[in-house]
């Protein structure tokens, strides 16, 4: 999102925070141009009962919105678990792969030196 992972954990959080703020702004108004558009064929509606309407429809389209980051998030949580475990996972595959193919080497090794000590002796 921001790349900051270099960043100190306040200012990280600080990043997020003023994102956040700004995601929302977004939000609303998108809401706000939603609505206006669906109050536009309504020319029946007073001024009063249109601002109405559009603020009702703007306060449901931002928690449509909050509903649907909150699910996005808790997803992303729950990915990040998967794959992180997966990482542990491969890294210890790799590191028993490593070390068996180290044991191999150092016993061919072995058999080896054994064999040329005994060829000389």
């Amino acid at each position: 999102m921001t790349g900051g992972d270099s960043l100190p954990t306040t200012a990280r959080a600080l990043v997020a925070e003023i994102e956040g703020h700004l995601l929302v702004a977004a939000a609303r108004a998108e809401g706000r141009t939603a609505a206006a558009r669906f109050t536009a064929p309504f020319d029946w509606l007073g001024d009063a009962r249109r601002r109405e309407v559009e603020e009702r429809f703007e306060a449901e389209y931002l928690a449509l919105a909050r509903a649907s980051w909150q699910r996005t998030a808790e997803r992303a949580g729950r990915l990040r678990g998967e794959y992180e475990e997966r990482y542990r996972a491969l890294r210890r595959r790799l590191l028993a792969g490593f070390l068996l193919g180290a044991c191999a080497v150092l016993g061919c090794a072995g058999v080896l030196v054994a064999v040329l000590v005994a060829g000389r002796g």
